[in-house]
């Protein structure tokens, strides 16, 4: 009996992925819970499985090609074994080894390419217009001889199927055409990659985009994780940073300034009643922002937690869409970077971003004497729209009076 593979619900707001990479070819054994493919949308990458033991009978969406919620990816026919390969027929001992023959010319098309040349996916298509590759110079691995995003890139690190010079005569290129350069590597955006483009792009040409400063003695936060760490680690089985701080200093803040935790729909405002609160984390494929879910109940225990597992499985392509969805404010920490100073972006449709950056020893004054302290610079974008300076301002006040006083986390000031 096959069974339908299809393409499962991305989250909220996501209506469509790419194929990324198929991890079993048609006619390949898979098990229950087994991951087939890789589906990349404009938030996360993600696994599906199969839900059988069988055999992979058949590849419907091939790599590069995209594909909306509930759509065919593959059929796996349940409980069938994978086809034995015949044996290789043996040579009969008597018969003496024939001279090698001269090698064939390599033919201009090969067969299985030619069949299916003109038939691209967009992903495809794209990709060999851009690299100026004949599609019928290639071998295509996929269903019926397709053509997939690996043979291409194949092709392009093996310089093959170029596309012939132009004559002397040909029309020169047009202005501003750029041209491949061996020194060179022409790669595609990945969908994470435009994404975080588009949306970073729409903020600036959206919002009324504004940033505040301020800096923070990290000398009392730091002074009570030094006392407190390992009795920390050995009660909760986690890591005592500083982001569990500075979460809770945000909420406190949030709580206090609600249109900073606000944001525009239409011509109304929608003002939030819980603190959904996005951490910025950086992967290889680029920065995902997995969100606490209603951090107002969260202990520091908890939000400890939650963002070493965020960052683990952000590291390892195992965040969700649903870890995604639903932020009210983010923060961003460049510090662990070394930025010592920046103006986030903001998240949209979210209002305002926290920007945490490097702890470095300055000297300030305290009182009417020079010290030596840990500071660290903060800075709030928010969207002018909807906030205004005194509340922005105020605001990251708030954050700096709880970071500087952490007793103030307890209770509640």
């Amino acid at each position: 009996m096959a069974v339908e593979i299809k393409v499962p619900v991305l989250g909220e707001s996501v209506v469509e992925a790419t194929v990324a990479k198929w991890m079993k070819s048609a006619g390949e054994a898979v098990g229950a819970d087994e991951a087939i493919v890789e589906l990349e949308t404009d938030k996360v990458t993600l696994e599906v499985p199969s839900p059988v033991n069988g055999v992979l009978a058949d590849i419907v969406a091939n790599e590069g090609d995209t594909v909306g919620v509930d759509a065919l990816l593959a059929l796996v026919e349940e409980g069938a074994a994978p086809a034995a390969k015949p044996a290789a027929k043996s040579a009969p001992a008597s018969a003496p080894e024939p001279a090698p023959a001269a090698a064939p010319a390599p033919a201009a098309v090969p067969p299985v390419a030619s069949a299916a040349a003109g038939v691209l996916s967009p992903a495809v298509r794209k990709l060999v217009e851009e690299n100026n590759l004949n599609p019928a110079a290639i071998s295509g691995t996929g269903k019926d001889g397709r053509l997939t995003k690996a043979d291409v890139q194949k092709a392009i690190v093996g310089g093959s199927a170029k596309m012939a010079a132009p004559t002397a005569s040909a029309a020169p290129a047009p202005a501003g055409l750029r041209t491949s350069d061996a020194r060179e590597e022409r790669v595609p955006m990945s969908r994470l990659r435009r994404m975080i483009a588009s949306r970073l792009k729409e903020a600036q040409n959206t919002a009324a985009m504004l940033t505040t400063f301020n800096e923070v003695d990290m000398s009392a936060v730091m002074a009570l994780r030094a006392e407190y760490k390992d009795d920390f680690e050995k009660q909760h089985g986690a890591r005592l940073g500083f982001m569990g701080f500075f979460v809770r200093a945000v909420i406190n803040g949030l709580q206090e300034f609600p249109a900073v935790n606000a944001e525009i729909h239409g011509e109304d405002i929608i003002y939030k009643n819980f603190y959904n609160i996005g951490v910025a984390v950086g992967t290889p494929q680029g920065l995902v922002v997995p969100v606490l879910k209603d951090a107002q109940d969260l202990s520091l225990a908890d939000i400890e937690k939650s963002v070493t597992d965020f960052g683990l499985r952000a590291r390892d392509g195992k965040l969700t869409p649903a870890d995604m969805a639903g932020g009210s404010f983010t923060i961003s920490n460049g510090g662990v970077y070394g930025s010592l100073m920046s103006t986030p972006i903001l998240n949209p449709p979210q209002s305002a971003i926290l920007g945490m950056h490097k702890i470095q020893k300055r000297p300030i004054a305290v009182g009417d004497k020079v010290e030596i302290r840990p500071m660290m610079y903060l800075a709030l974008s928010y969207d002018h729209r909807i906030i205004d300076g005194r509340e922005a301002v105020s605001f990251l006040v708030r954050v700096k009076e709880s970071i500087e006083d952490p007793r103030r986390l307890l209770l509640g000031v």
